[in-house]
Formats: C-alpha cells, sequence, structure tokens
C-alpha cells in the first residue's frame, strides 16, 4: 500500500514540472528567433562600411623597343640642332666662318733714293672670298697720291688708279700672310738731263706691276667686324737709270685694313 501511494505521488509531480520545463523551452527558444525583415520592398538595405583605399600612382608607360628616339632639330641658336650642356657660356661656341667679305685698306709709305723722296698714300676697296676657313683670296680696286720731292726743285703731286688681287692665310690665331699683284696707271716724270749737274722734271703716264707681300695682324671687333695692320714690302721699289720710279708706293708699305663679314657662311 506504502509502495502504492509512493509512486502515485512521484507521477503527479512530474506531470507538474512538465508544463513549467515547456514554457521555459519556449521562453528561450524566443529570446535567439531572428527578426524577419519588415522593410517595404525596394527599400535600400544599408551595408557596413568598407575601409577607403588609397588611389594608385600612375607610372608611365616605357617607349616600344622599335620605336626611333626623336631626334634634335636645328634651330636659330643651334644649327646642329644640339644644345650645348649647362655652363657652356656662349664664348666656348665656335664662331661663324663667313664665305664673303669686304675688305677695305688705307695706306701708307715713305721711302727716298738719291735725293728724291716719295711720300705715298693709297685706298684700295675689295671683295674677300674664303675658298677654306683660313685661305681667302679676292680682286679689289686702287687708288694712290703720291708726294714726290726733289732738292731744290720743289714737289712735284701725282694720283694712281688700279686694278689688283690678293691672297690671305692665316698662319697663327690673329697673324696672317698676304701678297697683292697690282696693275696700276700712274702718273709719274722722267728726269731728262739740261745740263751737266742739272735735270729737267718732265710728268708722264705709266703702267706699273707691282707685286706686294707682307704680315698682318687682325683684331676682331664684335662677330663681323674686324681691323687689321699690315706692312708689306714692295718687290719693285726703286727707280730706273734715268731716274723714273719703278712703282707709285714707297716703300715699306703699311696698310691700316677694315673687314667686315657679309651674311654668307661657309
Amino acid at each position: 500500500m506504502k509502495r502504492i501511494l509512493l509512486v502515485l505521488a512521484l507521477g503527479s509531480t512530474g506531470l507538474w514540472l512538465a508544463p513549467a520545463a515547456q514554457a521555459q523551452t519556449d521562453t528561450t527558444r524566443t529570446t535567439v528567433k531572428p527578426q524577419l525583415n519588415t522593410a517595404p520592398p525596394g527599400s535600400a538595405v544599408p551595408r557596413p562600411a568598407q575601409p577607403s583605399s588609397r588611389p594608385a600612382v600612375p607610372v608611365p608607360a616605357p617607349p616600344p623597343v622599335d620605336q626611333p628616339l626623336p631626334q634634335p632639330q636645328p634651330g636659330s641658336n643651334s644649327p646642329s640642332g644640339l644644345e650645348l650642356p649647362a655652363g657652356t657660356s656662349s664664348a666656348e661656341q665656335p664662331k661663324p666662318v663667313y664665305k664673303l667679305f669686304l675688305y677695305g685698306n688705307v695706306g701708307l709709305g715713305y721711302s727716298s733714293y738719291n735725293g728724291i723722296g716719295q711720300f705715298s698714300a693709297s685706298i684700295g676697296p675689295s671683295i674677300g672670298y674664303r675658298v677654306t676657313e683660313k685661305f681667302a683670296i679676292g680682286p679689289g680696286v686702287s687708288y694712290s697720291y703720291n708726294n714726290y720731292s726733289f732738292q731744290g726743285a720743289g714737289n712735284l703731286k701725282l694720283n694712281s688708279v688700279g686694278l689688283k688681287v690678293f691672297a690671305q692665310y692665316i698662319v697663327y690665331q690673329q697673324f696672317f700672310a698676304h701678297a697683292e699683284y697690282e696693275a696700276t696707271r700712274s702718273e709719274s716724270f722722267d728726269l731728262v738731263p739740261v745740263s751737266a749737274t742739272q735735270a729737267a722734271i718732265v710728268p708722264v703716264t705709266r703702267n706699273y706691276r707691282t707685286p706686294l707681300a707682307g704680315i698682318g695682324y687682325r683684331t676682331p671687333i664684335g662677330d663681323r667686324f674686324a681691323a687689321d695692320i699690315v706692312v708689306l714690302y714692295n718687290f719693285n721699289d726703286g727707280y730706273t737709270a734715268d731716274g723714273s720710279p719703278l712703282s707709285p708706293y714707297g716703300q715699306p708699305v703699311i696698310r691700316f685694313n677694315f673687314l667686315y663679314n657679309l651674311k654668307w657662311k661657309l
């Protein structure tokens, strides 16, 4: 009898505890149950923020291997198309070589022979052509004035005009050799004896051939101007047996020349 009462008591206690356990289980499930999306259709769903990334640095692509590199183009300041490196002064650049130039001279000379003094002054414009950077040739014209003085017989003033050709060669830096040949139609004179101790001065006109050669020194004045001083030896200086001069120039011939380069370059 006691056993029957114990079994009934345990059964009623289990029946009473079962609903409470079921309720507690349902409550736990409700708290962890996910919520459904109740937003209306078409609305944007917020996304979590993403960390911003740095912009990529552009790297220039290398030129193709088979493509030729750009070539330097000539310009007014660089005829060859190549620029001078930094730090190179304009004074170090090679100077231009002009092909044509104007060349004018003013000459002075004095000589004396057998009591006859000769003072000469000349002017001669020319045009020169540079065959190379150092060698030049050219034609020209000349005019000379001569004043002859005679002991006890006064003075005689004469004029001459002529044609000439010249050649120059630069020997070293500003020093050059100069040669010239001139054909001159000149007023001159003859000494005609009138007694054993006296002679008459008779003016005449003669044609002379005068070779000259010597050295000179050139002083550049800017890019296109220069000034020369030239000392020449007259190979036809002197007088004939009857006292007539062999050349319209004295000995030596000293000239002051002026050079102007034209624009035509080598």
